[in-house]
């Protein structure tokens, strides 16, 4: 018997099939075992549903008794999740379940990313399905796969099978505000080929480690001055190519393009005489970064410690290219809306890994204007050729355009009213599938709303669970 970590929130159920996902690993690319679930839940229950090759999963819900002749409503969330963890957590992501507690009304999982992100949507359209819903039109279900590394799942989905021309997307993070537009994107794969050189056996290496940063959301938090942990060690790492002559050994940072990373390490050799000099530069930057950072980063590490010696070691024009490409490529807000404290345009050096023999660095640019993000490509084209990179821009997705004459968003706001639940009204930095389905399917009147979730996409993700209450609330009533 299932031993549930959430009580005394309503309805149980609800909170009991968000236990049940979360026993179930489901990271992008890894949702065969969620898509079983949904077919196996959906059979159980009489209701009518399709699967395709990449594991979307459908739902169609005929409507209550009187409504059955209503327009249909579709609902939609993704299945897949980040799987981020800390570095000090033993969690296998495709076989672990995840380990769930909650703290001050909050439910959060140990050490690793909870998934409310889009676990949320997952559970409201099971419950539906399970006809916890009183009164409803018509309702169609879309599950999709693979949103979080570049909304694979709904470019993929054939939308033939979409009767719907109204659409409640439950992948929000902010309970007092329904989102009505967000921004496009591109991910832009950078591949930088190492020359390697023997190293010296007179040498000493030194890595050099950032942790403890706050992290988070590359789009909704691209604004809030986080650091960003890969930018830091290029900055540390140009401070002390700037005194001596170094050789990196290795670098790898981040882990999802889509967060912002919060460690970063990097391995140097350098010769014995310029020793001094060089820890001398490094605390005296990983101090200056200290003294620079906001109240979200006070976790920051900076650490430096000696290893043993090396075989190899990237060769002087490799070094040099890529501790360059680090310390000045523009990272973070690039621009914002005239007059608005909102993002316009944005990039996020997400991801660096050394492996065999490339560095992989790995951007994810943001923009609801298509002239920006083919700005950034551009830009990001002419760095690779630079230093005698390659790169692969990939999963680029459209923008969701704000409709002013929307019916939904108008009754949205009304029950929100009503229900002494006041929301106000948001365009986002993030992207969200709704551009790709209203893309798909013209004339489509869309929303997006959700419970209070915090820190997404990083460890400290935590889920409301009073929020989550009246999220249901909301959702019910704006079906009957």
């Amino acid at each position: 018997m299932n031993q549930y970590v959430v009580k005394g929130y309503e309805p149980a159920k609800l909170f009991q099939f968000f236990e049940d996902i979360s026993r179930i690993p489901r990271g992008s690319g890894n949702e065969k075992g969620i898509a079983d679930y949904l077919v196996a839940f959906a059979e159980a229950r009489g209701v009518e549903c399709y699967r395709d090759e990449i594991h979307n999963v459908f739902y169609r819900i005929p409507g209550t008794p009187g409504r059955e002749n209503e327009p249909s409503m579709l609902l939609q969330g993704h299945t897949d999740m980040v799987c981020e963890k800390n570095g000090d957590t033993v969690h296998d992501f495709l076989r672990d379940p995840l380990t769930l507690y909650v703290e001050n009304g909050r439910l959060r999982a140990k050490g690793t990313t909870l998934g409310g992100d889009d676990g949320v949507a997952v559970v409201a359209m099971m419950a539906a399905a399970d006809g916890m819903i009183p009164s409803h039109p018509p309702l169609e279900c879309l599950f999709t796969v693979s949103e979080e590394v570049g909304l694979d799942g709904a470019n993929a989905f054939d939308y033939s099978l979409i009767r719907s021309r109204i659409l409640l997307n439950m992948d929000s993070e902010e309970e007092d505000a329904v989102i009505v537009g967000c921004a496009g994107g591109v991910r832009s794969d950078l591949l930088l080929p190492v020359t390697f050189e023997a190293a010296s056996a007179s040498d000493r290496v030194f890595e050099i480690s950032v942790k403890g940063l706050k992290g988070g959301h590359s789009g909704e938090d691209i604004n809030k001055g986080r650091a960003n942990a890969n930018k830091l060690v290029g900055q540390i790492l140009s401070r002390i190519l700037s005194v001596a002559d170094i050789r990196l050994v290795s670098i790898c940072g981040g882990s999802k393009d889509n967060a912002i990373p919060r460690e970063c390490t990097a391995t140097v050799a350098l010769s014995s005489a310029d020793a001094d000099r060089v820890i001398s530069a490094m605390d005296a930057e990983i101090a200056e970064i200290c003294a620079s950072l906001g109240a979200d980063d006070c976790g920051f590490c900076g650490e430096v410690r000696e290893k043993e010696g090396v075989d190899r070691v990237f060769d002087k024009a490799t070094t040099e290219h890529l501790v360059d490409l680090l310390a000045t490529v523009p990272n973070g807000v690039l621009k914002m809306i005239d007059g608005t404290n909102a993002v316009e345009w944005s990039r996020s050096l997400g991801v660096i890994e050394t492996k065999d023999a490339h560095v992989r660095v790995v951007f994810s640019s943001r923009s609801a204007i298509e002239s920006e993000l083919d700005a950034s490509i551009e830009e990001l084209d002419g760095r690779a050729s630079q230093i005698g990179a390659t790169v692969h821009h990939h999963g680029r997705y459209p923008g969701w355009e704000y409709r002013p004459d929307s019916p939904l968003r108008e009754k949205y706001l009304r029950v929100c009213e009503e229900l002494g639940m006041p929301s106000t009204v948001r365009v986002i930095h993030a992207g969200l599938e709704c551009g790709v389905i209203a893309s798909n399917l013209p004339g489509l009147d869309a929303i997006s709303f959700g419970p209070d979730l915090s820190d997404i996409h990083s460890p400290e993700e935590s889920l409301d669970l009073a929020s989550t209450e009246r999220f249901w609330k909301k959702l019910v009533a704006l079906l009957q």
